[in-house]
C-alpha cells in the first residue's frame, strides 16, 4: 500500500534555497528577517542601506542609519510586517564606519540598488560576515556569506529552533520523559550542497508515531528562476517524489 502524499500544510516549514558558491551568496524564499537574526551565530551591529526603520542610530560620516546589537530584537519585530526592500551589512564597531572611503560608501549604495556587489561584498574595515537583502513583495532573500558554512548553520539553527518549539508543545510528562530533542548538525547538512547549487526545496515535517524523529524532504527545482513561482506550484511540487530524505534524530 503506497503512502499518502502530504499536502503543503502537513509540513512544519518549506524553505527554498539556491546557492552560488563562486560568488558566496544564497537566494532564499521562506526565510524571514526575524528568522535570520535568530538563527545566525554572530551578528554585532547592522549598517542599514535600504530600509523603512525609524528608530535606528545615525552615522554622520556615511549618512547611514545603523542598529546596535542591543536593538536587534526590536528591529526584527518592528520590521516583521515591512514589505518593501531591506538591505544591510553587519559591522563590528561604529568607529570603523568613520573610516569608510567615498568609494566604499558608493559600493554599499550600489549593493542596495542593484542587489549585487561591484567587487567583493566583504569590507575589510567593516569585517562583515553578511550582506543581507530581502523583498517580502518578491518573496526573496539574498544573502552573501563570507563563510559559506554559515549558510548551513543558518538552516540547521532555523530547523532546530522549530523542532525545539514543537517538542515543547507536548504535555509536562512528555517533556520530562524526553531524553533528547532531535537536532540537525550543520556539518551533516553540508553534504547536500549539490542540491542547493541546483536550487532546492527543503520541507520539514515530524514523522508519525511510532517514529521519534523529524524529516527534511529535499527536492531539486532546476526549472525555477523566480522563487515566488515555487509557492504558486507548491502542491504540485510536493506530489513529486523527493530526491533525498534527511532524518533528524
Amino acid at each position: 500500500m503506497s503512502k499518502k502524499k502530504r499536502n503543503a500544510d502537513d509540513y512544519m516549514h518549506h524553505l527554498y534555497l539556491h546557492m552560488n558558491d563562486v560568488d558566496h551568496f544564497v537566494i532564499f524564499s521562506g526565510l524571514s528577517l526575524k528568522q535570520f537574526i535568530n538563527s545566525v551565530n554572530s551578528l554585532p551591529n547592522l549598517l542599514l542601506i535600504k530600509h523603512g526603520y525609524e528608530d535606528g542610530s545615525f552615522n554622520m560620516h556615511t549618512q547611514f542609519d545603523f542598529i546596535t546589537n542591543e536593538d536587534l530584537n526590536g528591529f526584527s519585530k518592528k520590521m516583521a510586517d515591512y514589505t518593501n526592500e531591506i538591505c544591510w551589512v553587519d559591522f563590528e564597531e561604529e568607529k570603523y564606519l568613520n573610516q569608510l572611503s567615498p568609494i566604499e560608501q558608493a559600493e554599499l549604495l550600489y549593493i542596495g540598488h542593484k542587489k549585487e556587489s561591484i567587487g567583493s561584498p566583504f569590507f575589510s574595515k567593516l569585517q562583515n560576515r553578511y550582506v543581507y537583502y530581502s523583498s517580502e513583495n518578491q518573496k526573496v532573500t539574498k544573502i552573501y556569506f563570507r563563510f559559506l558554512e554559515d549558510s548551513e548553520i543558518l538552516v540547521s539553527n532555523l530547523y532546530n529552533r522549530m523542532i525545539k518549539e514543537k517538542e515543547g508543545n507536548g504535555s509536562f510528562w512528555r517533556r520530562k520523559s524526553k531524553e533528547k530533542v532531535p537536532s540537525l548538525d550543520p556539518a551533516f547538512l553540508k553534504a547536500y550542497r549539490p542540491f542547493a547549487k541546483d536550487g532546492a526545496l527543503l520541507s520539514l515535517y515530524k514523522m508519525e508515531k511510532p517514529n521519534n524523529y523529524y524529516g527534511v524532504e529535499v527536492r531539486t527545482l532546476v526549472d525555477y528562476d523566480y522563487p515566488d513561482e515555487v509557492w504558486d506550484d507548491l502542491d504540485e511540487i510536493l506530489k513529486q517524489n523527493y530526491d533525498e530524505l534527511i532524518k533528524i534524530t
